[in-house]
């Protein structure tokens, strides 16, 4: 079928697409423990969840050297794919939205701060990766998440305008970055609850890809 011009589906990829954070947590306990920084569910989702390595280097890492921080959160990558490895399962609902997708031409595009090897890793690992028409990588632009720019990448790889546009995300800053670049965002409760997720900007929230919920609204937003 042909595209349907200017429509498009965004996707964070960690919380998003795979409940990963649990396992973040986890590898971030382990590098920044060392450095006095421990981490529970709620503190996770304040103050490390969907923000890129650089902006927590700065935060929990301001003593050591630029140089240092980024070996520091290397390490803590290469602990999380350590981890994920061979254990990455999409949450609920989410091949029936893509096939949707793919059945009524919808471009779709993934948009995340992780680095690119966890994004790559996470989205062979569920067998996704050739569904979206780009992957854009907050580090590798002049802003990542909160900043709008993430999504507007999106957007334009997409094809698309913000107005016929939705994303998902699971944490504050994504959901800020897509709402800011105009874009109607579905908050995913696997990390934080609805009224976090609302107050962040979010139009609506979901349990999973199967909520019938969220299956109104991108059948509405979409017109299929």
């Amino acid at each position: 079928m042909l595209q349907e011009q200017g429509k498009a589906l965004l996707f964070d990829i960690d919380g998003t697409l795979a409940d990963t954070d649990p396992l973040h947590l986890a590898a971030f306990n382990e590098v920044l423990g060392p450095h006095g920084h421990e981490f529970d569910h709620a503190r996770f989702g304040k103050e490390l969840q969907g923000f890129s390595n650089a902006s927590i280097g700065e935060r929990f890492l301001a003593h050591e050297a630029p140089e240092r921080r980024a070996v520091i959160l290397d390490e803590k990558e290469r602990i999380f794919r350590e981890l994920v490895s061979g254990q990455i399962q999409p949450v609920p609902g989410l091949m029936a939205l893509l096939d949707q997708a793919d059945r009524a031409g919808v471009p779709m595009v993934a948009v995340t701060n992780a680095p690119r090897p966890n994004a790559e890793l996470l989205l062979s690992g569920l067998g996704i990766a050739h569904r979206f028409r780009g992957v854009v990588i907050g580090d590798e632009l002049a802003h990542g998440k909160p900043h709008p720019l993430p999504y507007l990448e999106g957007l334009r790889l997409a094809g698309a305008s913000a107005q016929a546009a939705l994303a998902f995300e699971d944490s504050r800053s994504g959901i800020q970055s897509a709402t800011a670049a105009g874009i109607a965002t579905i908050g995913m409760r696997t990390g934080l609850g609805h009224a976090d997720l609302i107050a962040a900007g979010a139009v609506a929230s979901a349990r999973a890809f199967d909520d019938p919920e969220l299956i109104r609204l991108v059948a509405s937003a979409m017109a299929w």
